[in-house]
């Protein structure tokens, strides 16, 4: 199962980054990070919109079949082999590939949120964008650890 990331924003060298590239190197094969920016003043409202064009158009619709994971507020929480769980389902079904969204300050657009398999929370708490990616990247080792029996997860 290949997973990639898609990001409103960029990551700059710091603690976040570190994080984030810790866990990614521990997931086989390579989780592969895209990330998007309108650098445009925009309203809020036209920011999500354009954000969610630019997530929309890194999907490329035209490869292999993938699940859409986009990461919401509003979204399901689910425990760690839950997540784990619903990953082995995508893949049951034929995702060769899990994509994950993770919008702007402002949240998704309309139309990410209509192309969603899953919408998921990481909690009811507000994280910062750039650590979100960190904490995906964690539970996406995670997930694999628990589906092939490793003993990083522990319950």
């Amino acid at each position: 199962m290949k997973f990639r990331i898609i990001a409103v924003g960029r990551i700059k060298s710091g603690p976040e980054q570190a994080l984030y590239e810790h866990y990614a190197a521990r997931v086989k094969p390579a989780i592969l990070l895209k990330e998007v920016e309108e650098k445009r003043p925009l309203s809020a409202a036209e920011l999500k919109a354009r954000e969610a064009e630019l997530l929309l158009a890194a999907l490329d619709e035209s490869k292999a079949k993938r699940a859409v994971v986009v990461l919401d507020e509003r979204g399901k929480q689910l425990g760690s082999r839950d997540f784990a769980a619903r990953l082995q389902r995508f893949e049951d079904d034929g995702a060769g590939e899990i994509a994950f969204l993770i919008g702007g300050a402002d949240g998704h657009g309309e139309a990410v949120l209509k192309r969603a398999d899953l919408k998921l929370s990481l909690g009811t708490m507000t994280w910062p964008h750039m650590m979100v990616r960190a904490m995906l990247a964690e539970q996406l080792f995670r997930a694999q650890a628990i589906l092939s029996g490793h003993p990083y997860h522990r319950d």
